[in-house]
């Protein structure tokens, strides 16, 4: 009996090779190589036969570029990170950990759409029971969804053709298959595919597809990078299993910007938006304690308050450095500077740094606020109540600025905050009417910074 030919397909770039190498020869990662079975000549016919009639060449300038229209999907936190709705045509990824709520929101979304237009929701993970189940459980009993559990990628293809909705959700990728190709479902073969085809028949459909992607153990979208490409938008579905509270993370996103975030509280009834998202990041605590201070942050066009925690404790043998939604790197660094300018010495503590709120911070305008925090741990004495700071810190110990410093500033007085420290190249120079009750201290240096606090204290 003839032995099927096998390939070794690449699960980052996709590219196949016909032995197993360490390295890819395509993309350079390395143990990315996996054992797949080769495509007939049959396969990669099909591929292509279906493939739009050439579009003419046509000059840039003479192409009329139309302001692109969207749908509310009638969840405005999921509308933030899409760019303000769907897009007719429009092709979504969105992935997350097992359970953290994707079909959930979907499903939601789906329902709030399916009021305004047919939407299809094909599940390949669940029955049709188990979709009206979830459904009842959230309080959408009547909701006019159409329903499609299927694996197939050419029924399904052939039920969005027939049922023409305006929204599809695909739950997930990873379980469709194609018969052009013998591989396995989730495979990288069948999911490039897969994901080729459903793109392609969005385009010339106007249909909006979301797909739902699996995610490995390092938490990146399961399947080959390319699908990533593929797509028009990419979200990412965060959150602390332990929390109730969820993130929706915009990566990528051809019809909008990217890094905006939409905040979500799991509750019996689903996932409802958080309105005021800098509640939920900042303790509650009676009187100011020692160790705590607030930044605000900028996640894409939304400043969020985030409280910053610091304990300095005494160190045993070798002192730890460790920190929970700050670069820990970035940490070390930061002490030698507070060591170095500021004459504030933690070399035989135990530093520990903590974003409250489960919150990952990736921007150094976090610099200020981490070593104002770790000062007010070490003395022992708590910053000011309503105190706030920002500003990244440089290895020479200037307090470089943040951008977009104005927009921090009014969300912080919005919210009654009362001190502020700041780069001086933030400092407001105009209509200082919007900063009313906010106390905002400029200053240069990372000394400078500190003698303010400890004027305040």
């Amino acid at each position: 009996m003839a032995r099927d030919k096998t390939v070794y397909t690449c699960s980052a770039c996709g590219g196949t090779n016909p032995k197993w190498l360490g390295k890819c020869p395509h993309c350079g990662e390395w143990n990315t190589l996996e054992e797949t079975l080769a495509e007939a000549n049959g396969a990669t016919r099909h591929r292509f036969k279906a493939m739009a009639p050439m579009q003419p060449v046509a000059t840039l300038s003479a192409i009329e570029a139309a302001e692109i229209e969207r749908s509310p999907t009638g969840l405005a936190e999921l509308d933030r990170p899409l760019g303000g709705g769907i897009v007719e045509g429009g092709v979504v990824l969105i992935g997350g950990d097992p359970g953290i709520g994707k079909s959930t929101l979907l499903l939601q979304a789906a329902e709030k759409l399916s009021q305004a237009m047919p939407v299809l929701y094909v599940t390949g993970e669940e029955s049709g029971a188990q979709v009206a189940l979830r459904a009842r459980r959230l309080g959408l009993r009547d909701a006019p969804v159409r329903v499609l559990a299927e694996i197939q990628l050419e029924r399904i293809l052939a039920a969005i053709e027939n049922e023409r909705p305006r929204f599809c959700v695909i739950d997930s990728i990873q379980t469709l298959y194609s018969e052009a190709l013998t591989s396995a479902p989730g495979s990288v073969a069948q999911v490039r595919e897969c994901a080729a085809q459903l793109t392609r028949c969005a385009k010339s459909l106007g249909t909006s597809i979301v797909l739902v992607g699996h995610v490995t153990k390092e938490g990146a979208l399961a399947g080959p990078r390319v699908l990533e490409h593929m797509v028009d938008t990419v979200l990412y579905f965060e959150g602390d299993t332990h929390s109730s509270f969820r993130l929706v993370r915009a990566i990528k996103n051809r019809f909008g910007a990217v890094n905006e975030i939409g905040v979500f509280a799991m509750t019996e009834r689903g996932l409802k938006g958080v309105s005021n998202p800098s509640a939920i990041f900042l303790s509650t605590h009676g009187a100011p304690v020692p160790g705590s201070c607030v930044l605000v942050t900028l996640e894409g066009t939304r400043p969020l308050l985030v409280e910053i925690q610091a304990l300095v404790d005494s160190a045993g043998v070798a002192p730890r450095r460790l920190s929970v939604g700050l670069d820990r790197d970035r940490l070390a660094m930061l002490l030698a500077v507070l060591h170095r300018h500021a004459g504030v010495s933690c070399t035989d503590q135990d530093v520990f740094v903590n974003a409250v709120g489960g919150v990952r911070i990736g921007e150094p305008a976090a610099d200020l606020a981490v070593l104002l925090a770790i000062q007010s741990s070490l003395r022992g004495k708590p910053l000011p109540r309503g105190f706030l700071a920002f500003g990244e810190v440089g290895l020479a110990g200037e307090v470089r600025p943040a951008p977009r410093g104005q927009e921090r500033l009014r969300e912080a007085a919005k919210l009654g905050f009362a001190v502020a420290v700041v780069p001086r190249a933030n400092a407001p120079k105009t209509d200082a009417r919007a900063f009313e009750g906010l106390a905002i201290h400029a200053v240069e240096r990372i000394e400078q910074a500190i003698e303010v606090v400890r004027g305040l204290s």
